[in-house]
């Protein structure tokens, strides 16, 4: 029997509508530049959108199109969220801190029609354009007397100008909420990129996900910063959040910098602040330079820390600082990316400070709509509360299933479930630790060390900036765990110093075998410790416990 309720879909285009109906006087404010600041609400944003979509149409964009975009966190990046999707094509954002054959390849891979980009980004992509082998225009997102001068491979049209001249869409298309809505491309460390093709149906369960009060409890009361990348993994979903909720946006632009996030913030009153840690590390350089009083003059109350583990030393420093709940997220682009979410149980109310860090530091629990369970090597289920590490698997309506290109189901096991490549513990409550990726696990002895605690205690140090850990070679242990530290500014540190901090908080076989201090670490493209590279810097190392006949 068939129940009797009514059966909408799912589309993009309803939250921006819910949004102008219900929120229109909210606002939008964003830093287009150091020296521009647009505001606007959603009322606009919903009026521009529905201006773009139609001069879209209008320049030959049908359903199934994809539409690049090289862009910052800005408002008009917000409109091509809503005005592609909502027509039925497909938004492609391109991460710019790719290599330019990256970007090339990516383009060229997703058989992008249009191209938008900052003028920022103009001198890139006067160095990929002419290895685009699909863009037919491509799109400055500028007033015609800003357009900048361009040698390009097809036509050169102002953002404005095509927003000014179009009629708005009269209505946005009824879509199967199955069509596709967005495209974003892994930023593996090896190989080429993989695209991750979200729905509209995906994308507004997860949305909800956001808004839930035991997901990240995003609401019309916030005031949220958006410190995460609108080109990374959709800024994880908070464009579409914030129009369900009605939250006001505050999109910084390009300048991520320390004291720039905080002057935002306490302008704007944010409330609510999502980034990845290298970020927050800015942060505080900035904010422990400020007496009590200046630091006071926030409002923060809670940050979402995700992309990488979020180091203890973050949580603690936002609840000492800030007096703000740093809230810990795991997910991936093939998981759109919530999969789990830190929250509290009713258990731990009222539970001392020190104790509720130590549930803080871990991932999270699986959020309604997705499943996460740990296999042994065998391939065998774990039962939650097993204190063997395994390799971490999810499934939902917001997993991948096939990468863009291949045949549906093509990236799931037999059972539907989709290998994240983490390696981690599910304890009895649930909660997820990730202990390592899988290449990044170091193998001591035939037990496995976590590269990932390591790098947090590390980090807890007060003069420590950031660290990582790899397995280097041990011609008895076959690897044992290599420090590298990155000093904070001015800081003198010394291995005995950091070994010394760590010697009484970890079991005494996982501690370094050498520390190794340097200027920098290398990072993906979206902040992530690139591991790779420093196992190739540091291939030969020799430790000093490595010693013949030892």
């Amino acid at each position: 029997m068939n129940a009797l309720m009514q059966s909408n879909a799912l589309l993009i285009s309803k939250l921006l509508e819910h949004a102008a109906r219900h929120h229109p006087d909210v606002e939008i404010v964003s830093h287009v530049n150091a020296q521009q600041c647009e505001r606007t609400n959603w009322r606009q944003v919903a009026q521009r959108a529905a201006r773009l979509a139609s001069a879209l149409q209008a320049r030959g964009i049908q359903p199934g199109a994809r539409v690049a975009t090289l862009a910052w966190n800005t408002h008009r990046h917000l409109e091509l969220y809503y005005a592609v999707s909502g027509i039925g094509a497909v938004l492609h954002t391109v991460n710019p801190r790719l290599f330019p054959d990256q970007i090339g390849y990516i383009v060229n891979h997703a058989a992008d029609d249009l191209l938008f980009f900052d003028l920022g980004f103009a001198p890139l992509l006067a160095q990929v354009a002419p290895h685009l082998k699909s863009v037919k225009a491509f799109v400055a997102l500028c007033s015609r007397a800003e357009l900048p001068a361009l040698d390009l491979p097809g036509p050169l049209l102002s953002y404005e100008g095509l927003v000014a001249e179009a009629e708005p869409l009269a209505q946005w298309p009824e879509l199967d909420e199955n069509t596709a809505s967005s495209l974003c491309y892994t930023s593996g460390t090896t190989g080429n990129p993989k695209g991750v093709l979200y729905s509209h149906r995906s994308t507004v369960l997860h949305s909800w996900a956001a808004c839930a009060a035991d997901g990240l409890q995003l609401r019309a009361h916030d005031s949220v910063l958006l410190a995460v990348p609108m080109f990374h993994v959709n800024a994880w979903g908070i464009p579409y959040a914030s129009a369900m909720c009605g939250a006001k946006l505050v999109l910084p632009g390009p300048d991520l910098g320390g004291e720039r996030l905080f002057t935002l913030m306490r302008d704007e009153r944010c409330t609510f602040s999502l980034g990845v840690p290298t970020v927050w590390l800015g942060f505080f350089q900035h904010a422990e330079k400020l007496d009590a009083a200046t630091r006071a003059e926030l409002c923060l109350e809670r940050v979402v820390v995700g992309g990488s583990a979020a180091p203890r030393a973050v949580i603690e420093k936002f609840e000492h600082l800030f007096g703000a709940y740093v809230i810990q997220a795991w997910g991936m682009t093939e998981t759109s990316p919530l999969a789990t979410i830190c929250n509290l149980l009713p258990r731990h109310e009222g539970i001392p400070l020190e104790e509720r860090f130590d549930v803080q530091v871990r991932q999270g629990r699986a959020i309604f709509g997705v499943e996460i369970a740990v296999f042994d090597a065998e391939g065998r289920r774990l039962p939650d509360g097993s204190h063997t590490p395994g390799e971490l698997k999810v499934r939902g309506p917001w997993v991948v299933s096939a990468y863009y290109g291949q045949e549906p189901g093509a990236s799931l096991d037999a059972d539907g479930w989709f290998d994240t490549g983490d390696v981690a513990l599910i304890d009895k409550d649930g909660y997820v630790q990730i202990t390592d990726r899988s290449k990044d696990v170091i193998k001591s002895g035939g037990e496995w060390i976590s590269s990932i605690d390591l790098e947090n205690l590390a980090v807890g140090h007060p003069k420590v900036k950031e660290a990582a850990v790899i397995g280097a070679y041990h011609s008895k242990w076959q690897e044992r765990p290599l420090l590298i530290v990155v000093p904070n500014e001015g800081a003198q540190l010394t291995s005995e110093e950091i070994l010394g901090f760590m010697q009484d908080r970890v079991a005494r076989w996982w501690m370094p075998d050498d520390v190794v201090f340097v200027d920098e670490l290398p990072h993906t493209a979206t902040g992530k410790l690139q591991k790779t590279r420093l196992r190739e810097q540091f291939r030969g190392h020799r430790l000093p416990t490595d010693v013949p006949g030892g």
